[in-house]
């Protein structure tokens, strides 16, 4: 494949992704690659994290945008690069564009997070807010590539996009050459494509795995369909795989070369991220934490060594907070109870006694003692307290009933 006249029907093959390897020389960084005991653990086999979220602009995405600008004829990079996006691919297309000396504008939704829009606009591109939904943003993107004569650069949809995040698997054999499962998030598909093609020209044993988020799955219904199909209003906290149809360039390679596709519940990415968080400390995306929950989820299912591709960690901090409490809930950090007790004098107090022996943290106390349903003598506490997991809640609610507490729910 020429880099410089890319032709959408050429078969991609190694030889491509190892020229892009070359063109990414002293462009994009050879990640690190660390292990997860906890994880390791529970998998029964050694798992290391790809940590692509510590990659230039904070995920793969810079790979394939600057292959696909480098590859532009010399007419192409004096009418300027287009794209759209909510962050990722907006980072990535305003980074090579800058280090390419190309002028960049890149559509953004009106609700994207400020921190993105910033760093895009601290990369060097000219930042146009579009929008509420991607399909609008991305539509205004294209408007103007036809207006102006601005090449679109497409998220996944293009060989040169594909090659370029098929060198984050050329890296992968090379840092831990005896893996037997690579497990990466699935959004349009440019990634696990790219992935796939260059591991299994070289490794066909090894396992390749695709994570979506269940409610943004257009890929298992598109392979048994055998053909793109769309997924209307896909909805998940995910945002970087949050992608209503499977690109069709990509999709063709993910048929042949990634062996599964599966689906991760919000609970499993918001543990997940906590998990990269608290034990490896590192911060992920939530699309980025789909191969860990998918590990989470069903740990015994995947024959190891495992390498979870870590896509990406440009997670908005407001988003960021609301996912930690998610993920803490859906741990059994959190514990909501009611209890119907006696209303006089000191109760609450003795009650907060046996919290503190249970070693509970109270969040918050509710003291109802005016609802029409109590009796005469009684009043109602609610409590949300924080624990240590499961069995501390298990703990605290046996402490409480041995106490000669009623736990209502």
């Amino acid at each position: 494949m020429s880099f410089r006249t890319p032709d959408p029907l050429h078969r991609l093959m190694l030889d491509d992704v190892r020229g892009a390897q070359k063109m990414l020389s002293g462009v994009a960084r050879m990640t690190a690659m660390e292990g997860s005991r906890h994880l390791s653990s529970l998998v029964g086999a050694p798992v290391h994290l790809k940590c692509e979220n510590l990659q230039r602009t904070g995920s793969f995405k810079l790979r394939g945008a600057y292959v696909r600008i480098a590859g532009l004829r010399p007419e192409e990079r004096a009418a300027g690069v287009v794209a759209a996006s909510a962050g990722n691919h907006a980072q990535g297309v305003a980074l090579a564009s800058n280090l390419l000396g190309v002028r960049a504008t890149v559509f953004m939704p009106v609700g994207a997070p400020l921190p993105k829009v910033a760093a895009t606009r601290e990369y060097g591109a000219d930042v146009r807010l579009h929008g509420h939904v991607v399909d609008e943003t991305l539509a205004a993107a294209e408007q103007y590539a036809r207006e102006t004569g601005a090449v679109f650069i497409h998220p996944f949809d293009h060989p040169d996009i594909i090659v370029g995040q098929g060198t984050v698997g050329l890296e992968i054999l090379e840092q831990c050459p005896e893996v037997r499962t690579i497990l990466v998030g699935v959004g349009g598909g440019g990634l696990a494509a790219g992935i796939g093609l260059a591991v299994k020209s070289v490794r066909p044993d090894v396992k390749v795995i695709g994570v979506q988020a269940e409610g943004a799955a257009a890929y298992p219904p598109s392979l048994a369909a055998g053909h793109p199909v769309v997924v209307e209003s896909p909805v998940t906290m995910a945002d970087g795989i949050k992608v209503g149809r499977p690109g069709d360039v990509p999709f063709a390679l993910v048929q042949e070369y990634v062996d599964e596709v599966r689906t991760v519940s919000e609970d499993a990415l918001s543990s997940a991220l906590l998990l990269c968080l608290e034990r490896a400390k590192l911060v992920v995306e939530p699309a980025g934490a789909s191969p860990v929950a998918a590990l989470l989820s069903d740990p015994r299912s995947v024959e190891g060594p495992v390498v979870a591709v870590l896509s990406g960690g440009n997670v908005d901090p407001l988003l960021l907070q609301r996912i930690l409490r998610h993920g803490m809930a859906a741990g059994g950090r959190y514990l909501s109870l009611r209890l119907r007790v006696t209303d006089r004098p000191g109760v609450l107090a003795t009650l907060l006694a046996v919290l503190t022996v249970a070693d509970a943290n109270v969040l918050d106390v509710s003291h109802v003692r005016t609802d029409p349903r109590l009796g005469l003598t009684e009043a109602e506490v609610e409590l949300h307290l924080e624990t240590k997991g499961p069995e501390h809640c298990r703990e605290v609610a046996d402490a409480l009933r041995e106490a000669g507490y009623t736990v209502l729910g």
